[in-house]
C-alpha cells in the first residue's frame, strides 16, 4: 500500500504532511537512501504491556493520545485509518532473519502492510536492519518492527506469544494453501546468502514448500515473502486485541497529525 500523506488529511490550521516520526532518525536527502531502522522498542526493552510506546513520553496512554489527536484529523482520513486497522492481523507475523539487502527488507515491509500483518520481527546480528525509502514507500510508519539481537530470545518471544515457526523448504510437508488454517504462524525468511539461521531452523514447527515448475529451485526473498504472507493472511479477519488496536491507532494518529508530538507535549 502506498500512502504518501497527501495534504488535506488534517484539519485546517496545521501545516503540510509530516515526515517520519523523529524516533526513526532517517536521513531524507537521497530519494533512495539506505538508512538504519531506529527501532522504538528493541527486544527486552518493551513497555509493560509488550507494546511500543503510544505517546512521546511514558505518561501518555493510547486512549489519551487518541482523544487528543483524533479531533485534528479530517473524517475521511479517520475512516481510512480505522478501516485499515480493523483488518490488521496479530495471528500472522514475519521473521526476517539477518537481512542484508535494504531493498529486500523494505519490500517485505510493504508486503506486511499490504496483507495486514502488523508486526515484523528482525534478527539483526552482524548487520543492522536498514531500509530503502524508495522501496518502503513510508510503510515503516504503519508496521511494528521488533529488533532482536539473539536467535534464542527471538524464539522464546514467539513461543511465549503462541506462534508456530514456519520455514520454507523444497521438501516441505506443508503447502501455501494450508497456511490460512494453521492458527498463529511466524513466517521465517532466511538470509539472502546463508538461508535460515541454524537455531531458527532447528526450532521450526513446520516446513513449507513453495511449488515451482521451472529450473530454479528458489525465489528471491521478497517474492517468497509476498507469496507466503498473502497465503497466510488470506481469509483471516482482523484480530488485534482491543488494547493492541488502541495502541496502533494512537501511533498512526501521531504519524498523521503534523508535529503531533509537539502538540501532545504542549497539552
Amino acid at each position: 500500500m502506498q500512502d504518501n500523506h497527501q495534504a488535506g488529511s488534517c484539519k485546517p490550521g496545521f501545516p503540510g504532511p509530516m515526515e517520519l516520526q523523529p524516533k526513526r532518525n532517517m536521513k531524507r536527502t537521497d530519494p533512495d537512501a539506505h538508512a538504519p531502522y531506529a527501532d522504538p522498542h528493541p527486544s527486552g526493552q518493551e513497555s509493560g504491556n509488550g507494546l511500543p510506546p503510544a505517546g512521546p513520553t511514558p505518561r501518555w496512554t493510547a486512549p489519551e493520545v487518541i482523544r487528543a489527536l483524533e479531533p485534528l484529523v479530517l473524517p475521511e482520513r479517520l475512516e481510512r485509518l480505522q478501516g485499515v486497522l480493523a483488518q490488521r492481523l496479530s495471528s500472522v507475523t514475519v521473521v526476517l532473519d539477518r537481512p542484508h539487502d535494504p531493498h529486500n527488507g523494505s519490500a517485505v515491509l510493504r508486503s506486511c502492510d499490504a496483507f495486514g500483518v502488523q508486526t515484523m520481527h528482525v534478527l539483526a546480528l552482524s548487520e543492522s536492519f536498514s531500509i530503502s525509502r524508495k522501496v518502503a514507500q513510508g510503510t515503516d510508519r504503519w508496521i511494528d518492527v521488533v529488533i532482536h539481537t539473539s536467535a534464542v530470545t527471538l524464539i522464546q518471544t514467539l513461543r511465549t506469544e503462541g506462534y508456530q515457526l514456519v520455514v520454507t523448504h523444497p521438501q516441505g510437508e506443508r503447502t501455501l494453501g494450508e497456511l490460512g488454517s494453521l492458527g498463529k504462524v511466524a513466517l521465517v525468511l532466511g538470509n539472502e546468502h546463508d538461508g535460515v539461521h541454524p537455531e531458527l531452523s532447528a526450532a521450526a514447527d513446520l516446513r513449507l514448500a513453495v511449488p515451482m515448475r521451472g529450473f530454479v529451485e528458489s525465489l528471491n526473498l521478497s517474492v517468497t515473502a509476498a507469496l507466503t504472507v498473502q497465503a497466510a493472511a488470506a481469509g483471516r479477519p482482523g484480530d488485534l486485541s482491543p488494547e493492541h488496536k488502541d495502541n496502533v491507532y494512537a501511533r498512526w494518529l501521531r504519524a498523521t497529525v503534523p508535529r503531533a508530538d509537539e502538540v501532545l507535549r504542549a497539552l
